[in-house]
């Protein structure tokens, strides 16, 4: 979820934050956003990543544990930590070195891209952070410990973090779905159903995952734009 400008390749990205072998969490593109506007539009990868309990922190790593700043990510207080993991799904299938990012949260999290879960071999639902009901898990391997999760694994529903300023500029509010237009190199893409999440205390921006990411080709984006889609009945509007 690192900020990305064009002048970023993709190869200085994946160094930070993204891939198997050194997993992290991974970058985007900031738009220009009209003088009106509360804050800039901040479009962002969110690579695979997981959220771990202090209890399953220190099963993991070690009695005592605390999780360790790598990298502060773009909303203020969260980070990519020091510390991984690895995922083992179905049929002993594994993702070495997946990223932890912090702080500590109640119930452990993974958030996977759909090709990994193709990779590790599991069927799991499109979700909105936090809602873990009726989730597959999977097993959690760290350095100190394993841990064995029995929900927990989701597809992370692309979403925009906004706050209230933000909802009132763009006539949305919690819980709408917007539209994201990506304009890149020739190739322009809308993704639908952007699922708004405000909070007073969060800068504006949107996550994808590595697979839309790579889609739409954010790394090349010249120009990205939410809006309300047409006949939407928006709460805020």
């Amino acid at each position: 979820m690192t900020q990305l400008t064009n002048s970023i390749s993709r190869t200085q990205i994946e160094q930070l934050v993204r891939q198997a072998l050194t997993q992290e969490v991974g970058g985007a593109l900031s738009a220009a956003a009209p003088s009106s506007a509360p804050n800039p539009l901040v479009v962002n990868i969110s690579a695979r990543h997981i959220h771990l309990s202090q209890e399953h922190l220190e099963i993991l790593f070690g009695k005592g544990s605390q999780l360790e700043v790598q990298k502060d990510l773009y909303q203020d207080g969260y980070f990519a930590a020091t510390q991984t993991v690895a995922i083992v799904g179905p049929r002993r299938r594994m993702i070495p070195n997946v990223r932890v990012l912090g702080p500590c949260r109640g119930d452990t999290q993974v958030e996977l891209a759909f090709t990994d879960t193709i990779s590790l071999g599991l069927e799991i639902p499109i979700r909105i952070s936090g809602d873990l009901e009726n989730t597959p898990g999977c097993v959690l391997m760290g350095p100190k410990g394993v841990v064995e999760l029995d929900k927990g694994v989701i597809r992370a529903a692309r979403h925009v973090h906004m706050s209230p300023a933000d909802c009132a500029h763009h006539g949305c509010a919690n819980g709408d779905k917007l539209h994201l237009r990506i304009e890149s190199h020739g190739c322009t893409t809308v993704l639908e159903d952007v699922v708004v999440r405000e909070n007073p205390e969060v800068k504006l921006e949107v996550h994808i995952d590595t697979d839309e990411g790579n889609a739409v080709d954010l790394d090349h984006a010249t120009s990205v734009k939410l809006f309300v889609p047409e006949g939407c009945k928006c709460k805020h509007s």
